[in-house]
């Protein structure tokens, strides 16, 4: 957790100063992105803050030795299916949902059930009887 608490603080002092560099540029006038950058720091303080506290009260993991080897976070990362098409007709019904904001709401309601369709087929792919696996 150190590690990503450290991106976050990162992120979140440099939007804290490119938000303070925004508003002297723009002479504060302009505040949409002043608190924009603010609000992203903000966000980003939040987050680290959650991994900060996390992190005290777990265990280091490995991935936060600095002597640590690649083979020390190595597991089992889960069964992906090699010859799955619903991934395809995932992504296909994703696009017709994007292309439906840009054209018209029309086509969104025609991609939702779509979505829906092909999210539960790839879900449920290999559930085909009662103690299928």
């Amino acid at each position: 957790m150190k590690v990503e608490f450290k991106l976050f603080a990162v992120l979140f002092l440099f939007s804290a100063l490119m938000g303070t560099i925004y508003g002297i540029f723009t002479n504060w006038t302009e505040p949409v992105g002043a608190v924009a950058l603010y609000l992203t720091g903000a966000l980003c303080a939040l987050i680290g803050g959650f991994l900060w506290w996390t992190g005290r009260k777990i265990d280091l993991r490995p991935d936060d030795d600095p002597l640590g080897e690649h083979s020390d976070v190595e597991g089992d990362y889960g069964f992906f299916s090699p010859h799955s098409w619903w991934p395809l007709f995932l992504g296909a019904a994703l696009a017709l949902i994007a292309l439906g904001l840009a054209v018209g709401w029309w086509l969104v309601m025609l991609g939702v059930p779509l979505v829906a369709l092909a999210a539960i087929g790839w879900v449920f792919e290999y559930f085909h009887g009662e103690h299928a696996i």
